[in-house]
């Protein structure tokens, strides 16, 4: 046998990307193992980018290949190669547990901030704390739609202005411009109430 073919059988041509899509879209899963060796390594730099923490990168990596290989129909090859949907798939997926991430981070430190929260010690601290809530939520419903919908869903939701501003389908500068009008309001309603 010649050197040549030696090497060759012992070193077999790797798959092209295409190939084990064509493999992984007949449903195999030794097609994912081999592009999730080759791209792997790239895909935790890339959730670890946005992460920035080793586990939840490592999460995002590992949900991004379940996610490749239940929608491996869904790739085209006209729209990008393998390696750009992969890594696109697995960016979103690390966007989505940073977020999450970061609004468990809010919540525990509201419920830190609450249990930090010594108990009301008498009457007249609790009645004055009523009657700020009632004032608050009348000033509140005195607001234009589009201004109380910015404060409640930032302040009573925990939002960020981006995701106000995805979720109402406007602009993050528009958000942030209807959330500072309603909180001046609010501020004078508040100076114009005190006794």
């Amino acid at each position: 046998m010649s050197p040549v073919l030696e090497l060759v059988r012992a070193h077999p041509v790797a798959p092209s990307d295409a190939e084990l899509m064509e493999k992984m879209s007949a449903g195999s899963a030794d097609a994912l193992g081999e592009l999730y060796d080759r791209y792997s390594a790239r895909a935790l730099r890339v959730a670890w980018s946005v992460c920035q923490d080793r586990g939840a990168a490592e999460d995002a990596v590992q949900e991004a290949f379940v996610s490749v290989f239940r929608n491996r129909t869904a790739y085209r090859s006209q729209r990008g190669t393998v390696a750009a949907w992969v890594m696109t798939i697995v960016l979103n997926r690390a966007i989505d547990i940073s977020r999450a991430e970061a609004r468990h981070a809010a919540r525990r430190a509201r419920d830190d901030a609450l249990a930090d929260l010594s108990a009301p010690g008498d009457v007249v601290e609790e009645t004055g704390a009523r009657i700020d809530a009632r004032r608050l939520l009348s000033a509140l419903r005195a607001l234009p739609p589009a201004q109380r919908e910015a404060i409640t869903l930032a302040y009573y939701g925990g939002m960020t202005h981006d995701e106000i501003a995805e979720r109402l389908g406007v602009p993050s500068g528009t958000v942030k411009g209807r959330m500072r009008l309603g909180v001046e309001k609010l501020r004078h309603a508040f100076d114009a109430t005190e006794p």
